[in-house]
């Protein structure tokens, strides 16, 4: 099933490129998988959802056997479980479970993007490659500026600010941690919600649910339900 126009990867080429190689270590690791996976999409992955939706949640970067096996951000892999549910159980998303890129979800008022677009090696990006990937999260930002951003674990958290020309030092990760950037936009922090953090309970169901609604409601989607 296609995806409405706001669903779908058609983004301006400043927030994403399909062909990018900038990053050599990531471009080299993207052939590899190629070869092992010719199904794979084994390509930058795109942003899913709304272009001017009021709420982005900003992820790691695509997962081997996850986005970047289908295509979409946290489609098809573990985190994806805990994320989707939670948006649909927010009214944020048109069912709980993510398969496949051509299934039928579709978001409401919200976007996904990564921190960095390309799968890394161990799911572990570089220092050099989360900056160099960092114009396109940039671009995105600082053309639709939504309400509020939900950033998924520390290395979003940098991101988000260096994309946003924001001292890193000024604004301290930690999970639940909100933050009042300049032009209005709220930063909430969530630990990722990766297979290790919610198996080893770093992160809980509950305390995601949490966590989103609040970001939900700091884009004035929901009501805030941490109290």
């Amino acid at each position: 099933m296609s995806q409405p126009p706001s669903q779908q990867s058609s983004w301006p080429r400043a927030w994403f490129n399909p062909a990018c190689r900038l990053c050599p270590r990531l471009a080299a690791f993207l052939d590899e998988i190629r070869l092992q996976h010719p199904g794979y999409h084994a390509a930058p992955v795109a942003p899913f959802g709304a272009r001017d939706a009021p709420l982005v949640i900003v992820g790691l970067a695509p997962g081997k056997h996850g986005a970047n096996r289908t295509g979409r951000p946290f489609t098809g892999d573990f985190a994806g479980i805990l994320l989707y549910r939670s948006l649909h159980e927010l009214g944020l998303g048109s069912q709980p479970e993510s398969s496949a890129a051509d299934d039928a979800l579709v978001l409401s008022a919200c976007r996904i993007s990564n921190a960095v677009k390309c799968v890394p090696p161990d799911n572990k990006p570089n220092g050099a490659e989360v900056r160099t990937c960092n114009r396109y999260l940039a671009a995105e930002l600082a053309e639709a500026r939504p309400r509020a951003i939900l950033a998924l674990g520390k290395i979003a958290h940098d991101a988000t600010l260096r994309a946003l020309s924001l001292r890193i030092a000024a604004y301290r990760f930690g999970h639940g941690a909100e933050h009042a950037l300049p032009g209005g936009t709220t930063l909430v922090d969530s630990y990722h919600c990766s297979r290790y953090n919610t198996q080893t309970r770093r992160l809980t169901t509950d305390m995601f649910r949490e966590v989103l609604a609040r970001a939900a409601a700091r884009a004035g989607l929901a009501d805030d339900r941490s109290h």
